[in-house]
């Protein structure tokens, strides 16, 4: 069970190589001569001396370099001028070698329930407010709001527990339109599962098209015809949920005026007491903008409504139900980003020290997450019990000096770290035993 740990460790010592990394900062122009701040010390400051502080000043990251095993004194004033456009280019040239070496997806896991799968893609985004200086790059949302804002598009591969896609956006960009990039992963056999927001019948139109299978969220204004005897003909979606006794049903339906995609509809009937929540926020929604909620939706409230195109045989609608809550997983992700990592807190509002900081904190977020599947499944194989993301990335960041200091000595060092994190990890980060069962455990 050591071996997808033992890769990491091979990866990461490659990663960090000086010569990698200098030859990243030449070519993007970081370092143009010989300097104290080299890149792999430029690097090492503003992930790993950034790791456990929210907000960490120039003044206390040049002061980070002194204490090292090969002490470096810098000023503040060296560190500050080198956070320009050049440095933000070298981190990002660093985020996508990363990216794609670290992130392999070759730590598949054999859950019985997505074996039909090659890949179980969930698609999430979470954002963030930016300082007024990066509005023309990162506009808002608009409104009262922030007016600069960045989206963080992720698309978690819940089977080896890897980043599929990860990029980082305006705030202004609906979900809706980014999935037409989401989809372009569309490859036979894999799985996507979406939230309301990712919706877009032209997306599950490709999707169908790749020979790969979509479970989302159902709009409620979405056009449905049902098919009966090989025929269809238009279902009213309100009328017919409102006279329904069963608490869980499917039907066969086409979707969409113009795209015409067949799929299951999966209706579950939800407690009361959520549908008289869901009712009341609905309300009070539509009574900040001076309208009232129609009958057909709140009938509607009543119900969770998914869409698939993965076929019944095998995989009842209770199956589906389930599939779709693993989409918690990737909210489990963004609290470990925005709680431990402080994705968002930014020290200084003067452009472009911000995006060095963005994105030394992107970074830092592919190489933590990268030794998350690799703990996986020894955990659950030997305790039967999860990695608990939080507390990963809080175990990392209780060594963060140590991990400065290694990073800048030999890869051999690097390496025995890593195993010696290794098997601290397996005891230290596993979720709390709990009456209620984890998403693996149901």
């Amino acid at each position: 069970m050591a071996e997808p740990w033992l890769s990491t460790v091979a990866k990461l010592p490659e990663f960090f190589a000086t010569d990698q990394i200098e030859a990243s900062a030449r070519r993007t122009k970081l370092v143009q001569r010989a300097s104290k701040i080299t890149g792999k010390l430029f690097l090492a400051l503003v992930t790993f001396g950034r790791w456990s502080a929210p907000k960490t000043s120039v003044a206390q990251l040049a002061a980070k370099a002194a204490p090292l095993a090969q002490p470096v004194d810098i000023t503040p004033e060296a560190l500050q001028q080198r956070m320009n456009e050049r440095a933000v280019a070298f981190l990002q040239d660093l985020r996508q070698r990363a990216f794609t070496n670290l992130h392999t997806g070759d730590t598949g896991c054999d859950e019985a329930r997505f074996a039909p799968f090659a890949r179980v893609h969930s698609a999430e985004s979470t954002g963030f407010g930016l300082p007024a200086s990066l509005k023309e790059q990162f506009p808002g949302a608009g409104g009262s709001g922030s007016k600069a804002g960045a989206k963080i598009q992720l698309v978690w591969e819940y089977k080896s527990h890897t980043f599929d896609h990860l990029a980082l956006v305006p705030w202004n960009v609906p979900d809706n339109k980014y999935v037409e990039t989401v989809v372009e992963l569309a490859r036979p056999h894999a799985l996507f599962i979406f939230d309301l927001g990712y919706c877009k019948l032209a997306a599950f139109a490709r999707i169908a098209a790749a020979q790969a299978y979509f479970l989302s969220r159902l709009h409620h204004q979405a056009t449905l015809e049902e098919v009966v005897g090989g025929r269809t003909q238009p279902l009213a979606l309100p009328r017919h949920r409102a006279h329904e006794t069963r608490s869980l049903l499917e039907k066969s339906v086409v979707v969409g005026a113009r795209e015409r995609v067949a799929a299951r509809l999966i209706a579950v009937r939800l407690p009361e007491a959520i549908v008289n929540e869901r009712r009341r926020q609905a309300r009070a929604v539509a009574k900040k903008r001076g309208s009232t909620p129609s009958y057909a939706y709140l009938t509607l409230l009543a119900w969770n409504l998914f869409l698939t195109n993965v076929p019944g045989t095998g995989w009842p609608p209770q199956t589906g139900c389930i599939a779709y809550a693993l989409r918690w997983q990737v909210e489990l992700v963004f609290k470990a980003w925005k709680s431990p990592l402080h994705l968002a807190p930014l020290t200084t509002t003067t452009k472009p020290s911000p995006l060095c900081y963005l994105y030394g904190r992107r970074l830092l977020i592919v190489l933590t997450f990268a030794l998350c599947p690799t703990l996986r499944a020894p955990v659950w194989q030997k305790r039967q019990r999860e990695v608990s993301l939080v507390k990963l990335v809080r175990h990392c960041q209780a060594g963060a000096e140590q991990w400065l200091q290694v990073l800048l000595q030999r890869a051999g060092q690097l390496a025995t770290f890593l195993a010696r994190a290794r098997a601290t990890a397996e005891r230290l980060v596993m979720k709390a035993v709990r009456q209620r069962r984890t998403s693996a455990q149901y």
